[in-house]
């Protein structure tokens, strides 16, 4: 075999052997318009929203910020005119259908809040997503604090 045709041959087995580790942009799971809420000086918690698009089933399973004691996903529902909110253990992220991370439904909560939250400022967040059958993804995402969005919920 000619050097040349050794060399091709070995390239197509590296090739072969790499990609399955590196998925295009196009198969990317997408965190769009990550935000946060402003809070009053001495607020705790604060409520974080965004839409997140998977093009495989997946779930997202956990959640942490440097700016918070704690982060938790949260659903809201409505029971008689009373807001109950609840953590949950996960979110499922169907195939190519947009989560929505949205006020009066599933949002991130921020516990122990070490400064107020300011419109303008970043706040850095580490998703954790699982895909069905394969390890956990961790994604950073910087979510951009918004005046003026306070509407009695989080």
């Amino acid at each position: 075999m000619s050097r040349l045709v050794r060399a091709a041959l070995r390239l197509s087995l590296i090739a072969i052997a790499v990609l399955p580790y590196a998925a295009p942009a196009a198969d990317a799971i997408r965190v769009i318009d990550p935000w946060a809420r402003a809070t009053v000086p001495g607020q705790k918690v604060g409520g974080v929203y965004m839409e997140i698009v998977s093009p495989r089933h997946a779930r997202l399973v956990g959640v942490a910020s440097p700016a918070a004691g704690t982060a938790e996903v949260h659903s809201m529902t409505m029971d008689g005119g009373t807001m109950r909110m609840r953590a949950v253990e996960a979110l499922d992220l169907p195939a190519g259908t947009p989560a929505k991370l949205a006020p009066g439904g599933f949002h991130v909560m921020l516990f122990d809040l070490k400064k107020p939250l300011v419109a303008g400022q970043k706040v850095p967040l580490t998703l954790v997503i699982e895909e069905t059958g394969k390890r956990a993804h961790r994604i950073t995402v910087n979510a951009i604090v918004r005046a003026g969005e306070h509407d009695g919920q989080h």
